[in-house]
């Protein structure tokens, strides 16, 4: 895309169908954990969909960053083609790979070995996770396209396809919940994979056009790197290893936390207090496809782009405050999330903590952003070890050795995995702009 004069404007322009999007699947956490929580037994079935929703996120976590890399990497017909196929390969694997976790002798192993659950939290997390089977290979096929759109400046078609989603997926609770005696975990994951697959598809009708241009243009024969599968192997499996450790952080505190200080509770509790953490993160991870768009091959859009990133991290930080430290919080949980006082009680305090996470989230997009314009992804693999290191040390000290509320104990852990995630990245992220002339990085 054309960098001359990049103004904090444009970077908003370009921004907002971005945040748009990722704003609308943040609502989806605290909508359903809302339906959820006024079903019948909504301690059981909060805990089996947010065991099911970690699971989910752990078979996609390969395929998340597809998006990405079809922003960063499809300009022509012979990019669009090895990318696709390479996607729907990948897509192919993450689904067999959450059948085979789905064959029950495994699955119980899982469930109640593993992650310590009881019963009928294991019954219910089981039935929401064959419904999801379908979530990951849906969210690589979209995520494809939405790469194609953002590359195509179209950014308004992601978030038309997100309302899309979203609108599918409350009509589903709503029936579910009016006219249907399902159990609250299998509405909300019945909910999710109808939201995605309708979503998957309209991205795919939005993108058509945009496709076919690219299916025309072919790459010329000056091409200093033409595009191969093991080219993109090399560039995506950061990135894939990347989302991998990332995502995977959810299920290690899901496993702490069944076998945590007051188990069940923090399991109904994280949920929702991670989604309406979400709500504000998202703000932050729209961010990096902008960044990967608009920094240029010389940086030209480096310092709006860093204006716009302080601006908003402060923002979002701030908005969450408001929100955690006020009665704003009981008007949340208790009114329009439906926790009991008791879960209420546990729910504030790890969203106190986790304040400054949305904050954080816009500097580790800025950070990967410009590391992915670079072509230099190997940090961010690295910064994501680190990350997932340092929660699972500060869970294991957390929960083995301070007996701390689960819920606390990994608020705790991921603010200060997040951390060290963000330090070491600021190595790599001056180190490419060193390697430009001064003027090109500052201007």
């Amino acid at each position: 895309m054309e960098q001359e004069q990049l103004t904090l404007k444009k970077v908003f322009v370009f921004w907002v169908p971005l945040a748009a999007t990722w704003l609308m699947m943040a609502v989806e956490g605290p909508f359903l954990a809302a339906v959820i929580a006024r079903l019948a037994d909504p301690k059981p079935n909060l805990a089996a969909y947010g065991v099911a929703f970690s699971i989910a996120v752990l078979v996609e976590s390969p395929i998340i960053m597809m998006m990405t890399a079809s922003t960063a990497l499809v300009k022509d017909r012979l990019s669009l083609l090895k990318l696709r196929n390479f996607t729907y390969a990948l897509n192919g694997g993450i689904t067999l790979i959450m059948g085979l976790i789905l064959v029950p002798p495994l699955f119980t192993l899982i469930a109640e070995k593993l992650l310590n659950l009881p019963g009928d939290v294991a019954h219910l997390t089981h039935l929401a996770c064959l419904l999801l089977l379908p979530w990951p290979a849906a969210i690589g096929y979209r995520r494809f396209y939405q790469g194609i759109l953002i590359r195509s400046n179209l950014t308004r078609r992601v978030a038309y396809g997100t309302v899309v989603r979203l609108s599918a997926m409350i009509l589903t609770a709503l029936v579910c919940f009016t006219f249907s005696s399902l159990r609250g975990a299998v509405v909300g994951a019945l909910a999710l994979s109808i939201g995605v697959c309708s979503e998957a598809v309209a991205s795919k009708l939005m993108a058509r056009r945009a496709e076919t241009a690219l299916l025309s243009r072919h790459s010329p024969q000056s091409s200093r790197t033409p595009l191969t599968y093991r080219y993109i192997g090399t560039f995506y499996y950061p990135l894939a290893l990347t989302s991998m450790l990332g995502l995977g952080a959810y299920p290690i505190v899901t496993f702490f936390m069944g076998h945590s200080c007051m188990a069940i509770e923090s399991l109904a509790v994280l949920p929702v207090v991670n989604a309406l953490v979400f709500i504000f993160r998202s703000m932050g991870l729209s961010f990096q496809e902008v960044g990967v768009a608009l920094l240029g091959e010389k940086k030209e859009g480096y310092k709006p782009l860093r204006d716009f990133a302080g601006v908003l991290g402060f923002s979002v930080t701030a908005a969450l405050a408001v929100i955690a430290f006020t009665p704003l919080a009981s008007i949340w949980f208790r009114e329009i999330s439906g926790l009991s006082a008791e879960l209420y009680r546990i729910a504030v305090t790890p969203t106190r903590i986790m304040t400054v996470m949305p904050g954080l989230m816009v500097l580790l997009s800025f950070q990967r952003a410009l590391l992915v314009n670079s072509m230099n992804t190997r940090p961010i693999n690295t910064a994501t070890m680190i990350e997932v290191t340092g929660i699972v040390v500060f869970l294991i000290i957390t929960v083995n050795f301070l007996d701390l509320i689960g819920a606390w104990a990994a608020a705790i852990s991921l603010l200060l995995g997040r951390l060290f995630a963000n330090t070491y990245l600021f190595a790599p992220y001056w180190g490419e702009l060193n390697k430009l002339e001064k003027p090109a990085a500052v201007s």
